[in-house]
């Protein structure tokens, strides 16, 4: 049952960290953004108004930036509290 707490409390703890990371990696990507294009990030990239390359390149950004926080929070967390650990704490 430990085990499965742990692993529960693992992936917890893992989600959280995400949604944190993914928050975090939206404002540092629209604070980079803007810094190296001189403007905002497009609000509505799907519309028609705002150029394919903006759109595209924004969406590249975000897209692999926040999967990047997503992942390195989420082993971290796993890091901390996942099975392999808990072995390590009981000695086994």
């Amino acid at each position: 049952m430990a085990k499965q707490e742990g692993e529960l409390a693992a992936q917890i703890v893992g989600g959280v960290a995400a949604l944190a990371a993914g928050f975090a990696a939206r404002k540092v990507l629209t604070f980079a953004w803007t810094q190296v294009t001189g403007k905002e990030p497009p609000n509505d990239p799907e519309s028609l108004e705002i150029g394919l390359g903006e759109a595209l390149g924004w969406a590249v950004v975000t897209g692999v930036g926040m999967e990047v926080a997503r992942v390195l929070a989420v082993r971290a967390a796993y890091k901390r509290l996942g099975p392999q650990r808990h072995r390590e704490l009981d000695g086994r």
